[in-house]
């Protein structure tokens, strides 16, 4: 019998954990600076923060409910505190839809919003190396701000 590394409660314990992270992050950010802020052609971090909104609940609800349909990075969100109360409200909903996939299913193919044929476990982990690496943005952001971000342990 060949063990698992994870389950899945200890897989969504850490996405959530980055999650977490990720939220303190935006709190950190100025709100003029969260929208409108950016280096080197990069998108602002708000915009960022909106892709990330756009993958991971729609992205679980395709994957639960076998739909291939596309994704929308045009989120309506325009104040620091929008983006954090629609960050806030996609927590459970990750919750609840992530533990809707059963551990077999894992390994299945996944034609994700119709563009990204893999297994379903690779693109969980896309969704959160994608959160990862755009967090990683802001804090090079929130630096040359001169703004200390969290510690990226305290998740």
């Amino acid at each position: 019998m060949k063990a698992n590394i994870l389950t899945n409660e200890e897989l969504l314990k850490a996405w959530q954990g980055h999650r977490n992270l990720t939220r303190k992050v935006i709190e950190k950010f100025p709100e003029n600076e969260l929208f409108n802020y950016s280096i080197g052609g990069m998108r602002s971090f708000a915009d960022m923060v909106k892709e990330l909104l756009s993958i991971a609940v729609p992205g679980l609800q395709g994957i639960v409910n076998d739909s291939t349909e596309g994704y929308n990075h045009t989120l309506p969100y325009t104040t620091k505190a929008t983006l954090l109360q629609a960050w806030d409200e996609a927590t459970p909903q990750i919750n609840e839809l992530f533990m809707q996939i059963s551990e077999a299913r894992f390994k299945e193919d996944f034609n994700l919003f119709g563009e990204y044929k893999f297994p379903i476990i690779e693109n969980i982990l896309y969704f959160i190396d994608n959160e990862i690496h755009h967090r990683a943005q802001g804090y090079v952001y929130l630096r040359s701000l001169n703004i200390e971000p969290p510690f990226f342990w305290e998740r």
